[in-house]
């Protein structure tokens, strides 16, 4: 089913756009709350709960990219998962994907208080766009998916010397890009 078929049936009221939308992004949604959390029962949770959000989000939100309003849905939801059962200890690939971050978003705020201002994530949107097709998808796979290193390794076919040198440099082009609109100077 495509996906606007898909979000006229929330829109509709329907419980077959649950469904349908399970079958078609439940692997996907899964995916994202596990690399997160790496506990399958917690993922279960919030790919679940993913479903509700959607179901309570349209309408009166008409969403154009399905995949990406599940996976915003998603992440937000595993991330506060995470929060909450990390408020006393750190650790794990999402601990080290944000700290490699924090240095190329050097403020006083945390790197989610940065995260979360709209203009940066525009600034960032806008910088991922100007890269070439695979530094963007590795850079999306570790920042926005918390794939670890060695996933990113084996899905591409590339060492782990190699990965590690793109996302730093990306992260240097990121801060670079991010000074000169003058988001951080």
């Amino acid at each position: 089913m495509d996906d606007q078929t898909i979000i006229d049936l929330y829109w509709q009221r329907e419980e077959a756009a649950i469904t349908e939308t399970k079958a078609k992004y439940g692997r996907r949604c899964y995916a994202i709350a596990y690399n997160i959390l790496h506990d399958r029962s917690d993922a279960e949770e919030c790919e679940n709960d993913t479903y509700l959000g959607a179901w309570r989000s349209m309408p009166p939100h008409k969403p154009t990219a399905l995949s990406a309003f599940l996976g915003a849905i998603t992440r937000q939801l595993s991330l506060d998962k995470w929060r909450e059962k990390n408020a006393q200890k750190r650790g794990g690939e999402l601990t080290i994907s944000l700290n490699e971050l924090e240095e190329c978003i050097p403020d006083d705020k945390s790197i989610d208080d940065a995260i979360t201002a709209m203009s940066l994530g525009k600034t960032i949107s806008a910088f991922l766009r100007t890269l070439p097709e695979v530094e963007r998808c590795v850079f999306l796979r570790r920042y926005w998916y918390f794939d670890s290193v060695g996933a990113i390794c084996a899905r591409y076919g590339f060492g782990q010397s190699k990965v590690k040198m793109m996302l730093h440099r990306t992260r240097e082009k990121l801060l670079t890009y991010l000074e000169k609109e003058g988001i951080f100077v």
